[in-house]
Formats: structure tokens, C-alpha cells, sequence
């Protein structure tokens, strides 16, 4: 049989339906009012007995009702009737109410998955995804142009973060310049925060301004260590001076001094781990926090910012303890370390530090390695110097920047926002088509740039007050009440970028061939790759504002993509017959490769994403063969700016077991040692697309996820 809907669509009779709705009123009435399973069937098996072909589901319902009273349940039937009006009001209300209803009753599929690191189910969160669902409205409604509403909901292109764009203050990621204000204080919330004197008051701070600045944008932010390390001397020096009141010897002094300055790192350290941890920004979550271990920022506290790096290192390779009481691997704060000559030799004075982070990488995932051989490789400044800086958030880079005395400039510059233009969709509306690929390329990157230009004209019509910690008291700039952002939008000092997501797939399809060919595959995909550099030169040359190449982090939008294109294109074998596609330039997480080759290969990619990009490789448990780890780590060092080892580290409720969860062919995560299912009694982190996620995924993403390879086995070391 089958049912008219009210838009005149006709879909299969489906009993659970009604048998759903008739539960959920059951619920509302009282134990001796409420219909039996075996009425409830009954009702089911009647409407079947009618031997109809088709029926309006208002006659449906209506039949639902009189069998009701006709057992006697009217009390009952007065509930379904309620329940009935409240779905004819969300049917005609707008797509918004629904989309609150659903994330509030937990049926949202989208919002439920939405970000792996939020759960739906709780207030914070909550409450940021109804203001997010009413922001999108805005968005779509409002202030994009239809072209592009109706790009980004066929999945040619994404605009990011649209749950966000309806205020127009809001930017993306930066590097927060917590030297400017530790050094010289900072305000928050109408209080004032003066230079600290002591590393444990200033570890304190510091989370406390990471947590309001988060607040304050929709992006990552990235700190570094080397602005804490001199006020670790100032702790030295505090203690030094106290037991010299003592009249000890000096060499008692230093060293009590230097015991005392060791524990309160290690407070300082515990302290942030567990404020990061702890805190809830106003996104709905933990602060979405990088912190950055670069020994070659400073030459002055270099043997303080080592302390703290050891320090960090050795925490978070313990892990925090769930609430079984046992260590287990946190999502935030993400570590970069950056790999130098000081610390990759055997006989470099820190190569200790670097045994650690291997060691904490196998345990825990963390931390992801920058070369700075290679960066200054690429990222080369307006005076000619190569220059090494971290990521803000998970892999967003700004360009090469120098004030106005001549001087590099990092912490303080921010992101704009993102715009994704699908690769997958070019090539499959070209239908292999060189010509005609190049055709649509242009044209879906000028929609890209449209989308972009509306980004940044409505930041630029914000001013300083929106945000004072960022724009007024030093997070990324000291501008008077009032005063106009739009200078910090334009000439480099923030980069605004173009997002690329599936070139596996484009060049498959164009070719024949992975891009991991070297031949016409690979020559097809750095061609792709270039192109997109060469129109973000040509709008910077243009407009002066940073365009940048960007290897998008989709998480959810993976998903979505691939949705999109089996609905345009329908199910092509090895381009659109998954539930995703693959991220920015990255070799598809099936082929099989060893490490070295990837990274390698990526290297060349990586080069022309100047906006940011991760590469990776997934690896076993390695905790026993920290020798594999290093043997890897020194490989990024001499040949990628930016990648991280991919390890397994999950933990079950249910019966202690402590390995890896496993995923079966209905994409559900099960304990391999209890059969345990229930979610809320698995701890799961895995990598998502550059950080770390713990609450569960897509299925899209689950299905990546699945079907991982292990490129770096322990017998490759």
C-alpha cells in the first residue's frame, strides 16, 4: 500500500510510523488510559485490512483516532489529536523550527555528528546549535546571493560556518599574541589582568584568556610556550631570592631554587591541561586550543621554554583519567613541535625532548611535527628569510609577513574564514573533458571568490568593540574603542582562504590515474593544485587581501559531498560509491603505501597549499617500537613542513578493555572484547581531519575511518 503525503508525494506504508506516533502519545497518558501492544497491532494490521492501493495520511490518521475511542481510550485519542496539531504546526512552520525541534529531541542525524568533539545532548552545545541554526536561516535568507545558497546545498561548493556569518564580527582561527598580553596586561570582561610575576599565575591567565578569546571567533587559536618562559625565570628568581634571605650557600640556593621552579612548572602545566580541559567556551565547548614547542623562538629562555616542553610532553603522555579513574587520551590542547637542528640529532642538546614527543605521539597522537628545515623552505618573507611559525587551530597557516620596522609578524594575525570548492563535482560535470574541465573550473572558483569577497566585506564592517580582548586589549590587536578593523583585513596581515576538498577523486576520474602516480595522474593533480594558487594571486594582486590555497579540513562535509554527487551524478565505481570523499590532496586512506612514500609525495602537494594543509600516516601501537616513531619523525623533518602519526588509543566502560574499538559492516563501534555498543560507555579518539575527535562521527566519516590502511607497520622500523 501506499501513502500520499500531504505534498502529494506517494511513499511505502510504513507501520512503525504510527506505531511510533501512537507510543509517543501513549507516554503522555496516564498507565490505564494507554493503548496495549495488541491494540496497538490491531490498528496496524486494520489499515492493512482496507486493502487499499493508496490512502492520504489524513485518512490514516483519522482511522487511528476513531480506533482509539473506539477502545475506549479517549484520553488518549485527545493526545494523538495534540501530538497530530504539533507536527501540522512544524510542517508549517519554516525549515528553522524543524531543524531545532530535531536537535532538540536528539533526532538530528546532521547535528549529532556534526563536530566530533561537541555533544548534541547537552545545554552548552545546545544552546550554540540553535543560535547556529537560526544564524544559517539569516545566512541563506539574507546575506548570500542564490547562486551560491543553491552551490553550497547541491554540493558544488561549501561556504563554511554559516552557523556563524549572521554576526558579522566573527572570524575564523589566528595565533593569539599572548606575549603583548602577559607582558603588558590585558582586559577581560571589564577587568583588568596585570603582568603576572610568577610561571603558575601566568599558566593561569593564559587559559583564562585562550577560553574568551575562543569565545569570541568559531575557529582554532594557537599559543606558544616561548611566551610563558620568562616568567619561569621570574619563578627562579622569586625562589632564589627567598632562600638567599636565609643566608644559605649560593650553591644551596640555586639549587632549592631550581627544585622549587621544577614543581611549580609542574603545577603550571597540570593547571592549564586540566583549565583547557575543564573549561566550556561559549561554542559549546572545550577551547579549540594548538599550543605551539618551538626551541628556536627564543635564545634567551631557551633552557626555561625547555623545562616547560618536558614538562607538557611528559603530562600528556600520562593522559586525564575518565571518570573511571583511568588515563585516557584528550582531544585538546593539540601539540605542534617543531623539529630543528637542535633537537634531531642524536647529539643535539634537546634530542631528549624529541624521544618524549615521540613517545607521547605513540601514546597518544599528539604531537603533530613542523619542519622548520623545510618551512623556511617554503615560506619565505617579504625580505627574502625563510621563516618557521605554527598553525593556528589544526593546519590554517598565514603567509609571510613583516611590519612596518621590517620585522617578521605572526602572533597577533588571524583567518578570515574558509569558501570549499569541490573538486569531485568539477570533473564529473566536465565527464573527463580537459577542456571543458578547465571551463567549469574557472567558473566554480570565481563563485569560490564571490563567496569569499561577501566573507570579508562583512568583517570588514566590524570595529574594535565587538571583541575588545581581540581587537582592543592585545590578542590580536591594541585599537582604540570604536576604531575600525578593516586595516587588519587587507596587505597580508590576515589571509582568507580557498578550500579545496577530493582531488583523489577529480583526477581518477580525468585521468584514469591516482595522483599518486607518478606519471600523468600526479602531473594532472599539481596542474589542479597550481591553478588554484595562481587565482588566489591574481585576487590578491587585484583586491590586496591574502588569498591563500587551503586543504580543508571537512569533517561533516565529506559527507555531504558525497551525498551531492551520487544524487547528480549517481553511483560511479571508485569516485562516488562511498559514503565520502577524500580530504584536500591526501591519498585515499584505502590505497596501500608505506609512510615514507606518502609523505613524500604529499610533500609536493603540501608546497602549493600555502593556507594550510596536514599531512599524516596511520600507524599500529607503536608504543613499543618508539624506534619507528623517530625513524618517522626524522623523515618529516628532512622532506614535509607538517604531518602526524595517526595511532589507535580508545578505552571501554563496560569491561576495562584498553585497545583499539572496532567498526563493524553497519558502521557501528563495538568492544572487540565485550561486544559493548553503547557510546556512552566507549572512549574513542581518533584523528579526524588534523585534531582529535572523541564523540563519535558520520557515517561518512565513519567509513573513512573504517577503511584505513596502517602505512607504517612495527616491522618497518
Amino acid at each position: 500500500m501506499q501513502v500520499i503525503k500531504r505534498n502529494g508525494s506517494f511513499v511505502e506504508y510504513d507501520p512503525s510510523k504510527i506505531k511510533i506516533a501512537i507510543e509517543k502519545a501513549n507516554k503522555e497518558t496516564d498507565a490505564l488510559e494507554r493503548a496495549s501492544e495488541a491494540e496497538i497491532k490491531e490498528i496496524l494490521n486494520y489499515i492493512l485490512s482496507l486493502g487499499k492501493k493508496r490512502l492520504l495520511v489524513e485518512d490514516i490518521q483519522d482511522i487511528i483516532e476513531k480506533k482509539l475511542m473506539e477502545y475506549g481510550h479517549f484520553d488518549l485519542a485527545k493526545k494523538y489529536i495534540i501530538y497530530r496539531y504539533t507536527r501540522e504546526l512544524v510542517r508549517k512552520a519554516n525549515t528553522t523550527d524543524l531543524a531545532i525541534k530535531e536537535l532538540i529531541d536528539g533526532e538530528s542525524e546532521y547535528w549529532n555528528t556534526e563536530n566530533s568533539n561537541k555533544n548534541a545532548r547537552v545545554v552548552t552545545t545546545q544552546r550554540d546549535y540553535i543560535a547556529g541554526i537560526t544564524s544559517t536561516d539569516i545566512t541563506r535568507r539574507f546575506l548570500l546571493t542564490p547562486d551560491i545558497v543553491a552551490a553550497h546545498d547541491e554540493g558544488i561548493i561549501h561556504f563554511h560556518d554559516a552557523d556563524y556569518f549572521a554576526q558579522n564580527a566573527l572570524h575564523n582561527c589566528d595565533l593569539i599574541n599572548l606575549e603583548d598580553m602577559l607582558q603588558n596586561g590585558t582586559m577581560i570582561n571589564d577587568v583588568m589582568i596585570e603582568k603576572p610575576h610568577r610561571f603558575l599565575t601566568a599558566m593561569t591567565i593564559a587559559t583564562q584568556i585562550i577560553t574568551a578569546v575562543n569565545s569570541s571567533q568559531y575557529g582554532g587559536v594557537t599559543v606558544t610556550m616561548t611566551h610563558l618562559a620568562p616568567f619561569v625565570r621570574d619563578s627562579y628568581n622569586f625562589y632564589l631570592n627567598k632562600y638567599r634571605e636565609r643566608n644559605l650557600s649560593e650553591e644551596l640556593c640555586k639549587k632549592f631554587a631550581e627544585e622549587d621552579t621544577r614543581k611549580e612548572v609542574k603545577d603550571g602545566v597540570q593547571t592549564f591541561q586540566y583549565q583547557v580541559n575543564s573549561m566550556t567556551t561559549t561554542n559549546g565547548q572545550a577551547p579549540f586550543l594548538s599550543v605551539c614547542m618551538y626551541l628556536g623562538e627564543t635564545t634567551e629562555y631557551k633552557k626555561e621554554l625547555a623545562m616547560i616542553v618536558e614538562e607538557i610532553l611528559n603530562q600528556r603522555t600520562q593522559g586525564m583519567k575518565n571518570e573511571k579513574g583511568v588515563y585516557i587520551t584528550p582531544a585538546f590542547p593539540k601539540l605542534l613541535y617543531v623539529l630543528e637542528e637542535d633537537n634531531i640529532k642524536e647529539d643535539s642538546p634537546y634530542y631528549y625532548l624529541t624521544e618524549l614527543a615521540c613517545k607521547c605521539t605513540a601514546k597518544r597522537m599528539v604531537p603533530d611535527y613542523i619542519s622548520e628545515k623545510v618551512m623556511k623552505q617554503y615560506k619565505i618573507d617579504q625580505n627574502g628569510n625563510g621563516q618557521c611559525y605554527p598553525c593556528m587551530g589544526c593546519r590554517s597557516f598565514l603567509t609571510p609577513y613583516v611590519d612596518k620596522d621590517g620585522k617578521p609578524k605572526y602572533y597577533g594575525r588571524f583567518n578570515q574564514g574558509v569558501v570549499t570548492i569541490n573538486l569531485v563535482d568539477v570533473a564529473l560535470s566536465a565527464d573527463k573533458n580537459q577542456e571543458e574541465f578547465w571551463k567549469i573550473f574557472d567558473e566554480r572558483l570565481e563563485l569560490c571568490h564571490r563567496a569569499l569577497q561577501i566573507r570579508h566585506k562583512r568583517l570588514s564592517n566590524a570595529t574594535s568593540d565587538v571583541a575588545p580582548i581581540l581587537w582592543q586589549h592585545g590578542a590580536l590587536a591594541r585599537l582604540k574603542k570604536g576604531e575600525s578593523i578593516h586595516e587588519l583585513l587587507h596587505g597580508g596581515y590576515s589571509t582568507i582562504s580557498l578550500g579545496y576538498a577530493g582531488l583523489y577523486e577529480c583526477v581518477k576520474f580525468m585521468t584514469d590515474h591516482s595522483h599518486t602516480d607518478n606519471g600523468v595522474g600526479k602531473e594532472f593533480g599539481l596542474k589542479v593544485m597550481q591553478h588554484m594558487v595562481d587565482k588566489c594571486n591574481e585576487w590578491k594582486a587585484k583586491e590586496n587581501i591574502d588569498y591563500s590555497v587551503y586543504g580543508t579540513p571537512i569533517e561533516s562535509t565529506t559527507y555531504k559531498f558525497s551525498k551531492c554527487l551520487k544524487r547528480r551524478f549517481g553511483t560511479i565505481k571508485g569516485i562516488t560509491d562511498r559514503s565520502y570523499i577524500t580530504n584536500s590532496y591526501h591519498v585515499p586512506v584505502f590505497e596501500e603505501i608505506d609512510a615514507f612514500t606518502k609523505l613524500k609525495l604529499e610533500s609536493e602537494f603540501q608546497r602549493l597549499s600555502p593556507g594550510g594543509a596536514i599531512s599524516y600516516v596511520e600507524a599500529p601501537n607503536l608504543t613499543n617500537n618508539l624506534d619507528a616513531v623517530m625513524q618517522v619523525v626524522k623523515f618529516i623533518y628532512d622532506n614535509i613542513m607538517y604531518a602526524e602519526i595517526n595511532s589507535k588509543s580508545d578505552y571501554c566502560l563496560a569491561c576495562g578493555f584498553d585497545g583499539e574499538m572496532k567498526i563493524d559492516d553497519n558502521l557501528e563501534w563495538y568492544c572487540p572484547n565485550c561486544g559493548n555498543r553503547d557510546h556512552n560507555k566507549l572512549n574513542v579518539a581518533r584523528r579526524t581531519c588534523g585534531y582529535i575527535g572523541t564523540n563519535f562521527w558520520n557515517k561518512g566519516r565513519t567509513q573513512e575511518i573504517k577503511e584505513r590502511v596502517i602505512h607504517l607497520d612495527n616491522k618497518d622500523a
